[in-house]
């Protein structure tokens, strides 16, 4: 049995190794896979301002602009009028937009959303392993356009103005 000892335990050592690898490269393939342009966008359910749960399957069958903010970074704050701009445009038409704070507080966000007249949905990412690790979101801002079969049809990272927004709200928006 001892000469066999050796032998068992590089067998268990292998199977380990190998177990730990597979983890691993599992791991990296999902998160790196899941918010890409066509593929279906990442399920999230978060809370806005007022206490009011949303989930993006709320808003199948609409275009939605999904954007990942905060008020500490000056690209963010810079694009969001135009963003509002476009809502006021589209959303009779079947546009939604969704602004995901980044971990910043209720009062914070609050004060930003008064002061810039924003009045889409401000939804709070608190733990910020909720829909920005789904998203693997990394800078700010990051942008995904989402067409209303629910699949993303563009992700944009940095600041975009209006035109940037309009031809991508073009893109997505539902047949009539």
């Amino acid at each position: 049995m001892k000469k066999y000892r050796k032998w068992i335990q590089i067998g268990i050592l292998s199977v380990f190794v190998v177990l730990g690898a597979v983890t691993i490269a599992g791991t990296f393939s999902a998160s790196g896979s899941l918010a890409k342009e066509g593929n279906q966008a990442p399920e999230f359910t978060l809370y806005d301002l007022n206490g009011q749960k949303h989930s993006l399957s709320d808003f199948r069958g609409k275009a939605v602009i999904v954007n990942f903010w905060g008020t500490f970074c000056p690209p963010c704050k810079n694009e969001m009028p135009a963003i509002q701009n476009q809502y006021d445009k589209w959303k009779d038409q079947g546009l939604e937009v969704l602004g995901l704070n980044l971990g910043e507080s209720k009062v914070t966000i609050d004060s930003f959303v008064r002061q810039e007249g924003i009045r889409f949905p401000v939804l709070m990412d608190r733990n910020l392993d909720t829909a920005s690790n789904k998203y693997n979101v990394t800078r700010y801002p990051t942008t995904f356009f989402v067409r209303p079969d629910g699949v993303i049809h563009k992700v944009f990272v940095g600041e975009m103005n209006e035109q940037i927004i309009e031809g991508f709200v073009r893109e997505i928006m539902p047949a009539k």
